[in-house]
Protein backbone atom coordinates (compact mmCIF):
# COMPACT_ATOMS: atom_id res chain seq x y z
CA UNK A 1 0.00 0.00 0.00
CA UNK A 2 1.47 3.55 -0.71
CA UNK A 3 0.25 6.57 0.86
CA UNK A 4 -1.31 8.75 -1.51
CA UNK A 5 -1.76 12.35 -0.87
CA UNK A 6 0.17 15.39 -0.14
CA UNK A 7 1.41 14.56 3.55
CA UNK A 8 3.61 17.29 6.75
CA UNK A 9 6.83 17.96 5.70
CA UNK A 10 9.35 16.25 8.16
CA UNK A 11 11.76 17.42 10.23
CA UNK A 12 15.71 15.95 10.37
CA UNK A 13 18.11 17.86 12.68
CA UNK A 14 21.32 17.16 12.58
CA UNK A 15 25.08 18.61 13.69
CA UNK A 16 26.97 19.12 10.42
CA UNK A 17 30.87 20.36 10.36
CA UNK A 18 30.60 23.66 8.43
CA UNK A 19 31.91 23.46 4.76
CA UNK A 20 32.62 19.34 5.26
CA UNK A 21 29.26 17.93 4.57
CA UNK A 22 29.69 14.86 2.72
CA UNK A 23 27.43 11.83 1.63
CA UNK A 24 29.29 9.26 4.55
CA UNK A 25 27.54 8.95 7.95
CA UNK A 26 25.49 10.89 9.45
CA UNK A 27 24.36 12.68 6.55
CA UNK A 28 23.94 10.36 4.02
CA UNK A 29 22.29 7.53 5.64
CA UNK A 30 19.52 10.06 7.27
CA UNK A 31 18.90 11.89 3.90
CA UNK A 32 18.88 8.55 2.28
CA UNK A 33 16.41 6.95 4.83
CA UNK A 34 14.08 10.05 3.74
CA UNK A 35 14.57 9.31 -0.19
CA UNK A 36 16.76 12.98 -0.51
CA UNK A 37 20.08 12.71 -2.54
CA UNK A 38 22.24 13.60 -0.06
CA UNK A 39 25.02 15.11 -2.39
CA UNK A 40 22.92 17.97 -3.40
CA UNK A 41 22.30 18.96 0.58
CA UNK A 42 26.00 18.63 1.05
CA UNK A 43 26.49 20.75 -1.90
CA UNK A 44 24.35 23.25 -0.63
CA UNK A 45 25.03 23.49 3.23
CA UNK A 46 29.06 23.77 2.33
CA UNK A 47 28.29 26.77 0.07
CA UNK A 48 26.31 28.10 2.97
CA UNK A 49 28.84 27.58 5.36
CA UNK A 50 31.64 28.46 3.71
CA UNK A 51 32.06 31.73 5.31
CA UNK A 52 32.30 29.86 8.92
CA UNK A 53 35.67 28.70 10.37
CA UNK A 54 36.04 24.66 8.65
CA UNK A 55 34.93 21.93 10.66
CA UNK A 56 32.57 24.43 13.29
CA UNK A 57 29.89 21.63 14.53
CA UNK A 58 26.78 23.22 12.44
CA UNK A 59 23.42 22.50 14.03
CA UNK A 60 20.88 22.40 10.91
CA UNK A 61 17.07 21.83 10.72
CA UNK A 62 16.47 19.77 7.17
CA UNK A 63 12.78 20.12 6.31
CA UNK A 64 11.60 17.35 3.88
CA UNK A 65 8.48 17.51 1.83
CA UNK A 66 6.55 14.19 0.44
CA UNK A 67 7.95 15.11 -2.81
CA UNK A 68 11.54 14.42 -1.56
CA UNK A 69 12.58 18.35 -1.85
CA UNK A 70 14.40 19.86 0.77
CA UNK A 71 14.65 23.53 2.45
CA UNK A 72 16.64 24.04 5.70
CA UNK A 73 17.94 26.42 8.37
CA UNK A 74 21.27 26.44 10.05
CA UNK A 75 21.89 27.66 13.45
CA UNK A 76 24.39 29.07 15.29
CA UNK A 77 27.30 26.63 16.93
CA UNK A 78 26.17 24.54 20.19
CA UNK A 79 26.86 27.12 23.59
CA UNK A 80 29.56 25.07 24.86
CA UNK A 81 31.52 24.27 21.59
CA UNK A 82 31.81 28.34 21.95
CA UNK A 83 32.60 28.51 25.74
CA UNK A 84 35.50 26.12 25.42
CA UNK A 85 36.76 27.43 22.18
CA UNK A 86 36.64 30.79 23.78
CA UNK A 87 38.47 29.20 26.94
CA UNK A 88 41.28 27.01 24.77
CA UNK A 89 40.25 23.91 26.11
CA UNK A 90 39.58 20.51 24.70
CA UNK A 91 36.72 19.52 26.52
CA UNK A 92 34.81 19.84 29.80
CA UNK A 93 35.72 19.33 33.07
CA UNK A 94 34.86 15.71 34.21
CA UNK A 95 33.46 16.81 37.56
CA UNK A 96 31.80 20.72 36.99
CA UNK A 97 31.75 22.48 40.35
CA UNK A 98 34.61 20.95 41.74
CA UNK A 99 37.44 20.74 38.03
CA UNK A 100 37.80 23.92 36.79
CA UNK A 101 39.59 23.35 33.42
CA UNK A 102 39.50 26.85 32.01
CA UNK A 103 38.13 30.71 32.51
CA UNK A 104 36.43 32.94 29.98
CA UNK A 105 35.71 36.78 30.26
CA UNK A 106 32.26 38.67 30.32
CA UNK A 107 33.49 39.72 27.00
CA UNK A 108 33.65 36.24 25.85
CA UNK A 109 30.41 35.45 27.42
CA UNK A 110 29.06 39.38 25.61
CA UNK A 111 30.33 37.65 21.89
CA UNK A 112 28.98 34.29 22.17
CA UNK A 113 25.49 35.75 24.05
CA UNK A 114 25.51 38.30 20.48
CA UNK A 115 26.43 34.83 18.47
CA UNK A 116 23.30 33.14 19.73
CA UNK A 117 20.60 35.78 19.80
CA UNK A 118 20.94 36.13 16.00
CA UNK A 119 19.39 32.41 16.03
CA UNK A 120 15.28 32.59 15.27
CA UNK A 121 14.22 31.12 18.23
CA UNK A 122 16.40 33.10 20.38
CA UNK A 123 15.41 36.71 18.78
CA UNK A 124 12.74 37.63 21.34
CA UNK A 125 14.96 36.71 24.42
CA UNK A 126 16.69 40.09 25.97
CA UNK A 127 20.78 40.07 25.71
CA UNK A 128 21.35 40.00 29.32
CA UNK A 129 19.07 36.84 29.86
CA UNK A 130 21.08 34.92 27.00
CA UNK A 131 24.20 36.19 29.01
CA UNK A 132 22.62 34.40 32.23
CA UNK A 133 22.38 30.92 30.05
CA UNK A 134 26.20 30.84 28.55
CA UNK A 135 27.30 31.52 32.13
CA UNK A 136 25.25 28.82 33.07
CA UNK A 137 26.18 26.27 30.37
CA UNK A 138 30.12 27.82 30.87
CA UNK A 139 29.95 26.93 34.95
CA UNK A 140 28.55 23.41 34.10
CA UNK A 141 31.35 22.61 31.94
CA UNK A 142 33.41 23.59 34.34
CA UNK A 143 34.92 27.00 32.91
CA UNK A 144 35.13 30.07 34.96
CA UNK A 145 33.77 33.43 34.65
CA UNK A 146 35.89 36.03 35.31
CA UNK A 147 35.03 39.78 35.82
Amino acid sequence: MSKKGGGAASILKLIVPAGKAMPSPPVGPALGQRGVKSMDFCKQFNDRTKDLITETPTPVAISIKPDRTFTFDIKSPPTSWLLKKAAGVAKGASQPGKDIVGTVSLKHIYAISQIKSKDPAMSHIALHKICKSVISTAKSAGIKVVH
